[in-house]
């Protein structure tokens, strides 16, 4: 019998991750996230994904300043954005603006592993751009030039909101990249890899997996946890009472459990130390408050059924992305900038040791039917 959705069936090999989801550990290349996440910095794993190994300091200077120029979007696709409706789907927004580059590189379907490598670069640096672009024009404002000498966070930041962040939010921003920036084998990966497979170009490819990721089954969790929260807030309901009355009527509550983790997934506890900081800092901790009672509440409820469910990285991700001025419907498209280097570093396996990625399925309709005229039909 075929596995419902490819569940328990390998697919690939790959030297970019490993996920144990019953001990809650996530390796990138050999390094574990949490030393990942607390010593290292997300062009350090972009780095570390595109080449196996984690640059020395001549290394990642070299590799930020040919990063930094690209940045800059190209005026054609500017001015596209300006144009897009302003209550379009930012998601959709990304994946238009993403398939358009495309259209303007002249290697575009050149899929040796040299130019390769320069678009995911190219798109890795061109994605922040485009949502910050795009939420700045929707609001009526400017998109702004990226300023030299920022981070690949504290640009996004700056492209985003207008001003310099400081330091504790500009690294819990480039943590949180770090978290994001691979997982395996999941949904929008596998059909990059499928449209990689056809020898199609990296464009074509990336823009398989933004469509993918777009939804809400795996790259909008953390917007129906913020969901959740002003729910909550809003209603002024206690939130034991209100998670109960969840569990009692069938209803999940967001941001507990993982299709893979079956132990505590690694990421939620970087990312909570994180949100105690930002949030602290801020001088606003009702999203950190309210997280945490959702968190003790769900705990109670499990080990009263002899459960046991653990909070994954959306869980705390809605709220700190809240706190660091990144709107609600922006959350997938932050998302999809994390993901970026993983879904390129992917394509560039697969392009080196390609097979069409041709599953088969089990038939389950009728058989022996005859036509009959149309006009005894």
């Amino acid at each position: 019998m075929a596995a419902k959705g490819l569940e328990g069936v390998v697919v690939a090999q790959s030297r970019l991750s490993d996920i144990n989801g019953e001990v809650g550990e996530l390796i990138y290349a050999g390094y574990d996230i949490d030393d990942l996440a607390r010593n290292s910095t997300f062009e350090e794993v972009c780095y570390l994904l595109w080449n196996g190994e984690l640059p020395n300091q001549q290394q990642l200077e070299e590799f930020r300043a040919q990063m930094e120029p690209q940045y800059v979007l190209r005026p054609e696709v500017l001015e596209m954005i300006r144009n897009y409706p302003k209550d379009a789907d930012p998601m959709a927004a990304v994946r238009t603006a993403v398939s358009a580059l495309g259209m303007f590189d002249a290697d575009a379907d050149d899929i040796s592993p040299e130019s390769v490598r320069r678009k995911a670069m190219f798109l890795t640096a061109q994605t922040p751009s485009i949502v910050a672009a795009f939420d700045r024009v929707r609001n009526g404002k400017e998109p702004l030039q990226p300023k030299p000498g920022l981070s690949f966070a504290g640009n996004f930041l700056y492209m985003l909101n207008g001003e310099e962040a400081n330091d504790t939010r500009c690294r819990t921003m480039d943590v949180a990249l770090v978290l994001h920036a691979e997982h395996g084998m999941n949904a929008s990966t596998f059909a990059a890899r499928v449209t990689a497979g056809t020898l199609s170009d990296v464009y074509s490819a990336v823009t398989s997996a933004i469509g993918t990721l777009k939804g809400p089954s795996h790259g909008g969790a953390n917007v129906e946890v913020m969901n959740m929260l002003r729910e909550i807030d809003e209603s002024g309901q206690d939130p034991q009472e209100w998670v109960q009355n969840a569990l009692s009527s069938g209803k999940k509550v967001m941001g507990f459990g993982h299709r893979v983790y079956k132990a505590t997934d690694p990421r939620a506890t970087v990312l909570r130390e994180l949100a105690d900081k930002i949030m602290a800092e801020a001088g606003e901790t009702r999203w950190l408050d309210l997280s945490d009672r959702i968190r003790a509440v769900m705990a109670e409820e499990m080990e009263r059924k002899g459960k046991k469910i653990y909070p994954n990285v959306d869980f705390f991700s809605a709220s700190v992305y809240t706190t660091l001025g990144i709107g609600m419907d922006l959350f997938t498209a932050v998302f999809a900038i994390a993901r970026m280097p993983g879904w390129t570093a992917h394509l560039m396996e697969q392009y080196v040791d390609n097979r069409l990625i041709r599953p088969g399925s089990d038939y389950i309709g009728p058989r022996d039917l005859k036509v009959r005229p149309i006009s005894e039909r």
